[in-house]
């Protein structure tokens, strides 16, 4: 899984004092048009420093276009023609409307500096941009191997997404899937394993493993297409560990290969599941059954397509849309409250806003569901959690390694207390912003 950060950006585009004049944010990189867009009036994408992808209108894109130093038509030369009346006319051929170099200061400095794009037209450095803040976005992590890194370890496994080889592979899994549900018991080999302390070491090392290498197809899958992955990491998503690549390249882009960087990760588990099912033949081991069994609750995760899982960024980049949160309240004023269409709405082309309404129609009840299931559960979760501790403290010593034993009932406190803990860091957000304005509601109330 995979999000943009947007860290602040403050410094202008060139050293010393301001120039004057507009220029590109130092590191800004220019992409192109969005491929396969959802929307009515592609968008086009530019890179800024922090490695976020900012979409712009046409209109806004020529203007960044005419600034970029790159440009045919830039011309930085001492007596040169003023950077804004030459903006102001590469504008009128574009749109074969007029502009005039005030028009063009209005667009830097209301449009394009607040996105940390440009300086102002006068030269000074743009505001700090805020950090991307988008809904149920993954905000509790780490990066743990820098984009050097995923780079070198996309590189040695990237020669996987060859055709013939997913075919392969693809093939190979689903012949392993259709012998193992059909002739091995896996209920008997979870009761083995879940009573063996070294066991269940042993499975949640080799979900880890798992977890890295879903990952690295990710990584991979983009090297493949020819673009670069970002750091690679871990945190908590919401109440899951997870881990995490950082794929915001993946836009520059097709549909096609957008999707096959969605696809990487599952997969990577699919090659692994692979890898496991021989070392089961080979060995007959019951615990290597339950971490294939651990593999496939995996893979069904990542598909869930509800929350910023695999699934949910396979829907976006199949119609186009890259961020389908920001339709929910426009579907539902729309087909819920019948309001007039939003022009968020009229920017879609018709078939990406019949995929959007029909996932935000099913989300929605989901959601309301799940955290309807967990208010309610919480009081017997935490007791049940409680009671579970307890009883992994007491018995901890008394198996046959009592080292082992104990390194066993330490790794399952901890997995039973991540979801907790993530719990309360979701859940804290939205109780500050109701305390918030609560205070100000009774502020305004007593003035």
């Amino acid at each position: 899984m995979s999000l943009p950060v947007a860290p602040d950006t403050g410094e202008a585009g060139q050293a010393g004092e301001p120039t004057r004049e507009p220029a590109l944010v130092a590191g800004t990189e220019l992409v192109g048009e969005f491929e396969d867009s959802g929307y009515r009036e592609p968008p086009h994408l530019v890179c800024r420093p922090d490695g976020q992808i900012v979409r712009l209108p046409p209109l806004l894109y020529e203007v960044v276009r005419a600034l970029d130093d790159r440009h045919p038509g830039r011309s930085g030369r001492p007596g040169s023609e003023p950077v804004m009346t030459r903006i102001a006319e590469h504008l009128g051929r574009q749109t074969e409307r007029h502009f005039a170099p005030e028009h063009v200061a209005f667009l830097i400095d209301e449009k394009l500096a607040p996105l940390g794009i440009t300086t102002h037209s006068d030269g000074s450095p743009p505001p700090a941009t805020p950090k991307s803040d988008p809904f149920l976005a993954f905000r509790f992590r780490v990066a743990v191997l820098p984009e050097r890194a995923t780079w070198f370890l996309s590189g040695l496994f990237a020669w996987l997404f060859r055709p013939l080889l997913v075919l392969l592979g693809l093939g190979a899994f689903a012949a392993g899937e259709v012998w193992l549900w059909m002739s091995q018991d896996t209920g008997a080999a979870l009761r083995t394993v879940l009573s063996s302390p070294a066991g269940v070491l042993l499975v949640v090392l080799l979900a880890v493993v798992s977890c890295a290498f879903h990952e690295l197809g990710h990584g991979a899958a983009c090297r493949y297409g020819g673009v670069r992955p970002g750091a690679m990491g871990c945190g908590i998503y919401l109440v899951w560990p997870a881990f995490y690549t950082d794929i915001t390249n993946s836009y520059r882009l097709g549909r096609a290969g957008r999707i096959r960087a969605d696809l990487g990760g599952v997969y990577f588990n699919a090659l692994f599941v692979l890898g496991l099912l021989a070392l089961y033949t080979a060995t007959g081991s019951p615990l290597l059954l339950v971490a294939i069994l651990s593999v496939h609750l995996e893979m069904i995760q990542q598909l869930i397509p509800t929350l910023r899982f695999d699934g949910y960024y396979i829907i976006a980049d199949l119609i186009g849309i890259p961020d389908l949160f920001k339709y929910i309240a426009p579907i539902l004023k729309r087909y819920v409250l019948r309001r007039p269409q939003s022009d968020r709405l009229r920017a879609l082309k018709r078939w990406p806003q019949i995929v959007v309404a029909v996932w935000v129609m099913f989300l929605v009840p989901v959601l309301l569901l799940q955290l309807g299931l967990v208010v309610v559960n919480l009081p017997h979760l935490l007791r049940t959690d409680w009671q579970t501790v307890s009883l992994l403290v007491e018995n901890a010593g008394t198996s046959g390694n009592q080292i082992l034993g104990t390194l066993s009932a330490c790794v399952q406190i901890l997995l039973l207390a991540l979801p907790v803990a993530g719990l309360t860091l979701a859940l804290a957000g939205p109780v500050r912003s109701l305390a918030r304005m609560a205070r100000g509601a009774v502020t305004r109330r007593r003035a």
